[in-house]
């Protein structure tokens, strides 16, 4: 999440039929809520009603909100989306590309983009993860336990992202390919704790003003799931194995792996969902800056760990898994709700694959549908975790 990121496209025109790769509710969304105050003012003054063509392959939307989150507090947001299928009348899957550009109550000001484009046939699956940000942000030192109420350590930073991915398919719906990924920290600063002792960040080898990683990626990816925005059945997998080196850049040779697991069930007649994810991210060997170690809430999306802020465990190693069930308030699919538990866990440091801790949370949320034919909705979670850690959380599209 950008805040309120789109994690996919959220476009404001149905989808059409026969693009069956995504199958829209039959209920009602914001936008048919906001046609019918419309209308209902057009015919009172006596104005036509248009009827927008609903046979579109492309669907751009460009839309103002707020956002909230524990690591940015309130954010002004500006997010933009373009939606596409890369041919007619076929079962293509949507390819989507996203942006937004975002400043927050905490100073950080933040412009991702987006992408995962499926060409004809879905023979190729193109994935970027660009990013530009200005963030300062809370550190609370390494290992899986702390005190939120004395560790925390605020680091001022510059940040660039460049992660793109290109894959073709195997069989059915496997595939394989290569990557590139670059992350670029600059400027960075750090107040330190208020008492004068040395954080981690401070004790962490390597520089602590600028790091660069720069590597290669081995990527396998099994996809099943019946809608990617909003899934109700099937399985995901996502495997990368990084290898960053001195000679693309790499301030040092490091190497880590991650593996991303997905798993959904439909559940009585209203489909309902019950949705398992577990993602996993290891660091294998070398050193990797502080700031491109596992941490919480820091994969693509910034989802892990609801219940805990952004950056509040960090370490080499890192195990999570959650659930949640996906539930419809009325029936017309406008509202829905969730129910979710999640644990996090981190090696000690310093030493390798040494678990002392597991970190649970828990939460319930709110669903609007924000557009029936592609079934985004949006998320309003408040999420509960150990020491009095809590907040709301706020995102475009379903957390995983």
């Amino acid at each position: 999440m950008v805040v309120a990121q789109q994690k996919n496209a959220v476009d404001t025109t149905e989808t059409p039929a026969k693009h069956t790769a995504i199958a829209a509710d039959a209920g009602i969304d914001i936008t048919d809520v906001l046609k019918k105050v419309f209308k209902a003012k057009q015919i009172a003054a006596g104005s036509p009603v248009s009827n927008p063509a609903k046979d579109k392959e492309r669907f751009v939307a460009l839309f103002p909100a707020l956002g909230y989150t524990l690591q940015t507090r309130l954010a002004v947001i500006l997010a933009g989306n373009v939606a596409f299928f890369a041919a007619k009348d076929t079962t293509d899957k949507l390819s989507t590309i996203t942006s937004s550009i975002s400043y927050t109550q905490n100073n950080q000001v933040v412009l991702p983009v987006q992408s995962n484009i499926w060409t004809k046939g879905n023979k190729y699956n193109i994935v970027g993860d660009w990013r530009i940000s200005q963030y300062p942000q809370d550190t609370y030192g390494l290992g899986g336990s702390n005190d939120i109420d004395t560790s925390d350590d605020l680091i001022n930073y510059a940040y660039i992202r460049v992660y793109q991915t290109v894959m073709r398919r195997i069989n059915n719906n496997f595939y394989a390919g290569v990557g590139y990924n670059f992350d670029l920290h600059w400027n960075i600063s750090e107040d330190g704790y208020a008492d004068s002792r040395a954080s981690d960040f401070a004790k962490y080898p390597g520089s602590r003003t600028k790091s660069i990683s720069s590597g290669l990626s081995l990527n396998l990816l099994y996809d099943s799931r019946d809608n990617p925005i909003n899934p109700s059945g099937g399985e995901y997998a996502n495997i990368v194995l990084r290898n960053n080196y001195t000679f693309l850049g790499s301030d040092q040779n490091w190497q880590s792996l991650l593996v991303d697991m997905r798993k959904y069930f439909t559940l009585g007649k209203r489909d309902n969902v019950l949705a398992f994810w577990s993602y996993n991210w290891m660091v294998l060997n070398g050193t990797p800056p502080y700031l491109d170690l596992p941490s919480t809430s820091w994969d693509t999306y910034t989802n892990t760990g609801r219940g805990y802020i952004q950056g509040r465990f960090r370490s080499r190693q890192m195990l999570y898994l959650e659930s949640e069930y996906r539930f419809h308030l009325t029936q017309n699919g406008l509202l829905g709700g969730v129910v979710f538990a999640n644990a996090q866990t981190f090696s000690q440091y310093p030493g390798n694959f040494k678990f002392q801790y597991v970190q649970p949370a828990a939460g319930l949320g709110l669903r609007v549908k924000l557009n029936k034919s592609s079934k985004t909705n949006i998320d309003i979670d408040y999420g509960f975790g150990l020491g009095g850690s809590r907040g709301l959380f706020v995102n475009i599209g379903e957390v995983f």
